[in-house]
């Protein structure tokens, strides 16, 4: 489970994240990354009705919040994540979850970095 100080709870956030901040697509999802000024790093999970049915929505859920618990030391303080799911993420064994999370992660960092 994540810890509640790291999930990312407000509609707002999430908008802010995906609109403005820098992307990186992975085969089976897809990483949304900005940062803010205020709090610790917050996570947040988009599972679309496109991936499945709700009990293989959830599936998918619970994995990718076990793979962002993985990534939390990882991350500076001030970072937005957005993790939004993919069809193709129902099949998807959480290491291999995890291994795109992290390669996502990377390439979001350094697009934020040229940003600077």
């Amino acid at each position: 489970m994540l810890p509640a100080q790291y999930r990312m709870t407000r509609s707002a956030e999430f908008g802010a994240t995906v609109k403005h901040g820098v992307r990186a697509a992975q085969p089976d999802i897809v990483v949304h990354a900005r940062r803010e000024t205020d709090g610790g790093p917050r996570i947040g999970l988009v599972v679309g009705k496109s991936v499945g049915t709700a009990v293989q929505r959830h599936r998918v859920a619970r994995r990718l919040r076990h793979v962002a618990r993985a990534v939390l030391p990882d991350l500076e303080p001030e970072e937005r994540i957005v993790i939004r799911a993919l069809p193709s993420s129902r099949t998807a064994i959480s290491a291999r979850l995890e291994q795109q999370l992290r390669s996502g992660l990377r390439r979001t960092h350094e697009l934020m970095d040229k940003r600077r």
